[in-house]
């Protein structure tokens, strides 16, 4: 899958399978091809959310450096945590009876969701040329048991972390977001766009 580029014709590598970033390189024109990366994600005894965020890409990234990367010069991986008011790091739900855990952990209170996103060439012993951790303060208001149970029936957010998708039908329990509202779907464009540019990857209109 590849897109036309704004500007000189440097092609990333996207590590995810995730739609939802593809969706958003293809908004700016990214010329981009895909190439998911396989990392297990679980997560370790006494692991704090950064660590865990910032060992996870780093092994998207060395997943995605092994593959034949054709005509790309570059590799993007990114990886979403969602981090509920007691600190503890939700993954994606198990099951339905996980997600209305999740959710209902979530009514009425504040969580934060961090996105962390790598830029590095294509040559597997290089370094990153830019990591970046992107956090956002996301409130919910008060829920009642049924409208999340009908949310999570509808099979939304079971692939999510945190058991819900801001961008869908859970946009209705938001009441108050600070920081960045794609880096909670999945990739903070705004600062992605400033270190693309700032490495020379994109250019400038």
């Amino acid at each position: 899958m590849e897109h036309s580029p704004v500007g000189p014709p440097f092609v990333l590598a996207l590590g995810s399978a995730s739609p939802r970033r593809r969706d958003l390189l293809a908004m700016l024109g990214i010329s981009f091809v895909v190439q998911p990366a396989e990392a297990d994600e679980a997560c370790l005894p006494g692991e704090v959310p950064l660590a865990y965020i910032a060992r996870i890409t780093k092994a998207k990234l060395d997943a995605v450096r092994r593959k034949d990367l054709g005509t790309a010069l570059g590799v993007l991986v990114a990886d979403t945590i969602v981090v509920a008011p007691d600190g503890s790091l939700l993954g994606k739900p198990r099951d339905d009876d996980d997600a209305v855990r999740m959710l209902e952990g979530l009514a009425g209170a504040t969580h934060q969701v961090s996105t962390r996103f790598v830029l590095a060439p294509r040559e597997r012993d290089s370094a990153p040329a830019h990591a970046q951790t992107v956090t956002t303060c996301v409130t919910f208001r008060p829920l009642s048991r049924g409208e999340i149970r009908a949310y999570v029936a509808g099979g939304e957010g079971r692939d999510k972390a945190g058991a819900y998708a801001v961008q869908g039908r859970a946009a209705v329990f938001v009441e108050r977001i600070d920081g960045s509202f794609t880096g909670v779907v999945g990739l903070p464009v705004c600062e992605l766009v400033v270190a693309l540019r700032g490495l020379g990857w994109l250019a400038a209109p």
